[in-house]
């Protein structure tokens, strides 16, 4: 369907954006309009999708947070223009908009809509809970830059489990927000294999919040981190170290027993079914699967090998607290 989008600030809004929110939330899903109408509304951006006679068919919102997250929300369209596309093309432009300034983009879906959100590379991140009365969960996407360019080629981009395809990598940036896409998917287990923990790529406050969360996410929750050299570690403050110390039947560090046989390449891998593969240790290229079920079966073996063979690192002790 062909529709123009416009962007408006509140105090500026159309009364028919408003008319639309009524409809869709307030009389057909029976929103309390005390809970519709937010003080969100006066700093976020919103957007209306019109048909090119001006017909106004669609609307949603979105805000940035102290987190450097774009929050995206109260998207509606009106029933006659519905599984049309308008909800698509409205999510790619509040995309687009955020990219220059965010690579962290958040929304409570409800729940009947989340192939919708994953099929624009967005995945869940939270178990449901209620909102107004109706079924949600959270869903993220970290690597909005990424997804864009691929969203009309791939059914669920960067969805563990859903995306059958390869993502190749070149650069720090693109190795980051697969990093964290990969390890906020992670329901139970995390294994991640390199030189060292190196500052840029790990010493980060989303890659903490990230594994802390999965370290609390579940009783059997598993961090594995097996490195070659922890000095650096010593000499410099290390987030995920920190946290380590605080969930420490959680997050386990290991070092690699260089007598015995070891892998020549870091990855990652995640829940035995994705993996991120690197071309080096001192390279910022390589490769992510998301459902790739065989390799990671592979890795995971000598991952395992590897762990069996290797120590604790003398330098850290856990901390009571």
């Amino acid at each position: 369907m062909s529709i123009r989008i416009r962007k408006y600030s509140w105090q500026l809004a159309p009364q028919s954006l408003k008319d639309i929110r009524q409809q869709v939330f307030i009389d057909e899903q029976k929103v309390p309009p005390e809970l519709e109408w937010d003080d969100t509304d006066e700093i976020a951006d919103h957007y209306l999708a019109v048909l090119p006679d001006n017909t106004p068919v669609g609307v949603s919102r979105m805000y940035p947070s102290v987190t450097d997250t774009a929050h995206i929300g109260r998207m509606a369209i009106l029933p006659a223009y519905r599984g049309q596309g308008v909800g698509a093309q409205l999510l790619r432009r509040m995309m687009d908009d955020a990219v220059p300034q965010f690579q962290d983009l958040y929304l409570s879906a409800q729940l009947h809509a989340v192939p919708f959100y994953e099929s624009n590379g967005f995945h869940v991140c939270s178990a449901p809970y209620d909102d107004a009365g109706i079924p949600h969960v959270d869903m993220r996407c970290l690597a909005p830059s990424l997804v864009l360019p691929q969203l009309d080629t791939r059914a669920a981009p960067l969805v563990l489990g859903k995306d059958m395809e390869s993502w190749l990598f070149e650069g720090e940036a693109e190795l980051i927000a697969l990093t964290d896409t990969l390890a906020n998917q992670a329901s139970q287990k995390l294994w991640l294999y390199d030189q060292n923990l190196e500052h840029d790529l790990y010493d980060r406050f989303r890659f903490r919040e990230i594994l802390s969360a999965l370290a609390r996410r579940h009783r059997l929750s598993e961090v594995r981190l097996l490195i070659h050299d922890d000095k650096p570690l010593v000499k410099k403050r290390h987030q995920i170290i920190e946290l380590m110390k605080r969930v420490p039947s959680k997050i386990e560090l290991r070092l690699v027993n260089a007598d015995y046989p070891f892998d020549d390449n870091p990855y990652l891998v995640i829940d035995g079914q994705a993996v991120l593969y690197r071309h080096g240790f001192d390279q910022a290229t390589g490769f992510a699967q998301l459902a790739s079920g065989g390799r990671a079966k592979l890795l995971s073996e000598s991952f395992q090998r590897m762990w069996d063979a290797g120590s604790p690192s003398r330098e850290f002790r856990p901390v009571s607290i």
